[in-house]
């Protein structure tokens, strides 16, 4: 449970004696993801930092305007255009980058049909009697 205390003593630790997140973490005994999500609640964002920039970043609005114009593209030539560009990273990583950049799809609505147990019984099977056809009798299935 995280007292108003121990926010407090953190958030002193971070202001007053500009420690780092991971020495107030073992100073206080808490994860470190617990001494940023107090920070960041305290008003301090900068103290949960800013991810690295990815070599992808500066391609992404090429991406995206090519993905909204030719939405089935496949990855490997959008990496083909992108890599003439001059990208530098490798094929796997881009992969991971299209699939979360590429548009999905409308969902579509539909009415899950819910039965109790007995309420119905549906089968694979039926015979409904015979069909005579002149001479013949043929089964109706």
């Amino acid at each position: 449970m995280m007292t108003p205390e121990l926010r407090a003593q953190i958030v002193r630790l971070y202001q007053v004696e500009k420690w780092p997140v991971h020495t107030i973490a073992r100073h206080v005994g808490v994860h470190h993801g617990t001494v940023k999500r107090v920070l960041w609640q305290a008003g301090h964002p900068d103290a949960v930092g800013s991810p690295r920039p990815r070599l992808v970043d500066p391609y992404l609005p090429f991406i995206r305007e090519t993905l909204t114009r030719y939405p089935t593209l496949c990855a490997s030539r959008v990496y083909q255009m992108v890599k003439e560009r001059g990208y530098r990273g490798g094929p796997d990583h881009f992969r991971a980058v299209m699939a979360c950049e590429r548009p999905r799809p409308a969902a579509e609505a539909y009415l899950r049909l819910q039965t109790l147990p007995g309420e119905q019984a549906q089968v694979d099977w039926g015979h409904f009697g015979h069909v005579a056809i002149g001479r013949g009798c043929y089964r109706a299935s």
